[in-house]
């Protein structure tokens, strides 16, 4: 196992509600330490973070999180206020509902609007698979290639299950080939992530990975 090529591949993660300063801190020391492909915090502390760590590790945030169902213009300003405090990487979620409702015109226009926002920063979609049917998963996955995005990505972590292996499976069949895949929520072992990099996924968000390599 490649510890070194395993940390290289998270976006170390802290998005609970009550993350304070301190924490934020201390998770971009530890991503910075372990060599981590980002930190992905809130973006309240973007600003914070990206001046404190002065590019020594990417800065990640999410937009429209956890749910998702915020209107496109309120995700647009999110992402370019974002961006403008610092943001290197952008992970999105999609208005689930109107993928639900087969409202895949709006869901394709909202992510096409918020990579145009992001240039040529890395704009990651989360797509909530735990709420979505197998057809639905793999729509998303001809959404996200037609929109532009760089990553189609499992979950946010906030509802009722997290990346599965055969969910990373299913992407990795479906996605073109311009297209990453990030699994991300309730990845608790060094084996687990392993395994989710070997079936095609290039980014893991992850809150307990580094946790694991500094305890051993």
């Amino acid at each position: 196992m490649d510890i070194k090529k395993i940390l290289s591949a998270c976006d170390h993660t802290l998005l609970l509600q009550g993350a304070t300063r301190e924490q934020i801190k201390a998770i971009c020391d530890d991503g910075i330490k372990y060599g981590t492909a980002s930190v992905c915090i809130p973006p309240c502390y973007v600003r914070e973070a990206k001046e404190y760590v002065r590019d020594q590790i990417k800065i990640c945030t999410v937009i429209g999180f956890p749910n998702g169902n915020s209107t496109t213009e309120v995700k647009v300003f999110e992402t370019a206020d974002a961006i403008k405090n610092g943001a290197d990487e952008i992970d999105m979620v999609i208005n689930i509902g109107m993928l639900k409702a087969g409202e895949y015109s709006y869901v394709l226009d909202e992510i096409k609007q918020i990579k145009k926002v992001c240039g040529d920063r890395i704009l990651k979609v989360i797509i909530e698979t735990c709420l979505l049917t197998e057809e639905e998963k793999i729509k998303m996955c001809e959404l996200v290639t037609e929109s532009g995005a760089d990553f189609i990505k499992t979950s946010t972590g906030f509802s009722t299950g997290g990346a599965t292996f055969e969910d990373i499976g299913l992407f990795a069949k479906h996605v073109g080939k311009d297209v990453k895949i990030k699994a991300a929520g309730g990845i608790s072992s060094l084996e687990d992530a392993e395994k989710f990099l070997s079936l095609g996924a290039s980014r893991l968000g992850t809150s307990r990975v580094v946790k694991i390599v500094k305890n051993m």
